[in-house]
């Protein structure tokens, strides 16, 4: 522990020098993170040494979560998603499901001795995507407004909905586990939910009014105005756990109502919270390689290794190509909607949960299998994002859509997280003709 802060102190220094070199490059900061956290961690140098279940790890892992929930969010325009919903809809009403029906078969027959429930557990825990680690997808501005909307969309829902049916699944598969407190999983789901919608709109509204009357009277300094929509995140969170419900729901919750009370996109207000979301999600990554994934890869096996492959391939891809049936969606459009699914840090705080609050006969082998999946996203995800959405694009080009094609239909894109949109335009100033940066 002496040495840890420093350490992690060192990886945020080091991935900010370079930041702006990895635009287009297959590097991307996560996988920085995550290779610098293997490298500092107990298996090979051993200067950060904190164990799995440690309350740091949690306790870092679920404020980063609940800060990206509510900013993904409030950047939502339910306006523009209503007049834009096929893609998204079909990604989480079917494809969604699939991914944990699908997720949850291979699980039982790759690891025999996991029971229907904990294979469920597994499906879902790994079902939700980050596209912050294909930061080259969602802003490539050559690609289809249609299809970089779906995923990123896709990305900033699937993990609230996910959180109640990972809550049900660990309460039906352990009565005794510190997650259903002695609740049925019926009633778990709905005091998750309800509670947790209960703490989002209360908080969501609180600081949706004042934002809102504030601009207008011009009573809060520039520099407070950006801590407000953080604490109100802590807000919903802190809510909806003092009454037993989801913390993850209502962030996400109150993130929607924000933006709904205040008319408009938060952007400007929203800054501190994406930033520092930014910051922790980076540390989470350094944690998640020094603890959770180093010591997960010395007890590799052929089957974790391939229940890892299946899961970022069979049981992404096929579930989505079934969702896209009747779209009019081309091949490449399917392929790459199919691939693009990282899994990231909704499945690392699941996996802490279940860690620390469920004794399932084989937690051991689901976290491990966890751990090694979003080990092998981050590297395949991360270094396919640039090259395979350049190539996307060149086709797209070259195959002008029909008019009866899905990507044809041009849309309004949700705003990407901020640290995308940076990306983004690092990309863009250095790529400027005439050799001087662009505005």
């Amino acid at each position: 522990m002496e040495w840890a802060l420093a350490l992690v102190a060192l990886a945020l220094i080091g991935v900010a020098a370079v930041s702006g070199r990895l635009a287009g490059t297959p590097i991307t900061p996560a996988m920085l993170f995550v290779a610098f956290g293997l490298l500092a961690g107990p298996e090979v140098l051993g200067g950060i040494d904190l164990a799995s279940s440690d309350s740091t790890v949690r306790l870092l892992a679920e404020a980063t979560l609940a800060l990206v929930l509510f900013t993904d969010a409030s950047r939502i325009d339910l306006g523009v998603l209503r007049r834009t919903f096929d893609v998204p809809v079909r990604l989480l009403g079917i494809g969604l499901a699939l991914t944990i029906l699908v997720g949850a078969m291979a699980a039982a027959a790759v690891f025999g001795e996991l029971t229907v429930e904990e294979a469920v557990i597994l499906a879902v825990v790994l079902a939700p995507t980050d596209a912050a680690l294909g930061q080259a997808v969602v802003t490539e501005p050559r690609l289809p407004a249609r299809i970089r909307q779906g995923l990123n969309v896709e990305s900033g829902l699937n993990d609230g909905i996910c959180v109640p049916l990972l809550f049900a699944a660990v309460a039906a598969a352990d009565v005794e586990s510190e997650i259903s407190g002695g609740r049925s999983a019926g009633t778990l789901l709905l005091e998750e939910i309800g509670y947790g919608v209960v703490g989002g709109v209360v908080a969501g509204l609180l600081i949706g009014l004042i934002m809102a009357r504030a601009s207008r009277r011009d009573v809060i300094a520039d520099a407070w105005a950006q801590v407000i929509p953080a604490a109100g995140a802590g807000l919903a969170y802190g809510i909806a756990v003092g009454l037993d419900g989801s913390g993850f729901i209502a962030a996400f919750v109150a993130g929607i109502v924000f933006r709904l009370a205040l008319g408009r996109d938060p952007e400007h207000g929203n800054r501190l919270a994406e930033e520092a979301g930014d910051v922790l999600n980076g540390v989470t990554f350094v944690l998640f390689g020094a603890v959770l994934l180093g010591p997960a890869l010395t007890e590799l096996s052929w089957q974790i290794a391939l229940y890892a492959a299946l899961s970022l391939t069979v049981v992404r891809m096929v579930p989505v190509a079934l969702a896209m049936l009747g779209s009019n969606a081309r091949p490449p459009t399917v392929a790459f909607l199919g691939w693009f699914g990282p899994r990231g840090l909704a499945s690392i705080v699941f996996a802490v949960i279940v860690v620390d609050e469920s004794r399932l006969p084989h937690e051991h082998l689901i976290v491990l299998a966890i751990y090694v999946t979003v080990g092998l996203s981050v590297l395949a995800h991360g270094v396919t994002a640039a090259p395979f959405a350049a190539r996307y694009a060149r086709w797209y080009e070259h195959h002008p859509p029909t008019h009866h094609g899905m990507e044809s239909a041009d849309t309004q894109v949700t705003r990407p997280r901020r640290a995308a949109a940076t990306h983004e335009r690092g990309r863009r100033i250095r790529t400027a003709p005439s050799g001087r940066p662009r505005p």
